[in-house]
């Protein structure tokens, strides 16, 4: 017997360029195989400890992983051909930030609950990477929320009282208990772990897998 969907659970961090590279080829692979995703997003916060206001991402980059300015523009240009090729754009200009995420993990649960995660993570992706959107400012958050047809008022008033703050924590440290450090890390059927951005064939040859051969 073959289904016709596949559960895959997304660890990832929106602040990562890799997360929605890896979505977008499961996404690609999806449609190749007419196989379905029941998608579900989890937080992880790459740097938790980053300040308001954030950091020049070619600082930050060069700091945090000992490479050089030129190395990290060029893993930009990397970024933008693979972003291009799936059809998501990354426009890195001199401005560029890396910023804290806390709230905008807060958002995507908050969004959960009104059965809209899956657009809230896709619209904070856009926000950051295409648009170049302060998305740890309330003010931010709170519009990208009314442009997917959320309640902007519920939502500002969720960020502003952290009333998801505790749950996103929680979120968090049960993955990390479950061995995930990095991201995107996925977890097809509850029982298959990818990691990385692999390509749109490695989605492909997984979700055929589980299709054909459940549990």
């Amino acid at each position: 017997m073959t289904r016709d969907q596949i559960r895959v659970d997304i660890v990832s961090d929106v602040m990562c360029p890799w997360c929605i590279i890896g979505y977008k080829e499961l996404e690609a692979a999806a449609r190749q195989t007419g196989i379905g995703l029941g998608l579900r997003w989890h937080p992880f916060e790459l740097n938790p400890d980053m300040a308001a206001g954030g950091e020049d991402l070619t600082e930050h980059i060069t700091r945090k992983y000992g490479i050089t300015r030129d190395q990290s523009a060029r893993n930009r240009a990397v970024l933008q051909e693979r972003g291009q090729a799936l059809g998501f754009e990354f426009a890195y200009g001199p401005d560029a930030r890396m910023r804290n995420s806390f709230r905008a993990h807060q958002l995507v649960d908050w969004a959960e609950a009104q059965g809209a995660q899956h657009a809230m993570k896709l619209a904070l992706f856009a926000a950051h990477f295409s648009a170049g959107l302060d998305v740890d400012d309330i003010a931010v958050l709170t519009e990208l929320a009314g442009t997917i047809g959320l309640d902007r008022a519920a939502a500002r008033a969720a960020l502003e009282t952290g009333a998801h703050a505790d749950q996103v924590r929680r979120k968090q440290a049960f993955w990390q208990q479950q061995g995930v450090t990095g991201v995107p890390a996925m977890v097809f059927d509850q029982r298959y772990l990818y990691t990385g951005a692999q390509g749109i064939d490695a989605c492909a040859r997984i979700l055929r897998e589980l299709a054909t051969h459940p549990g």
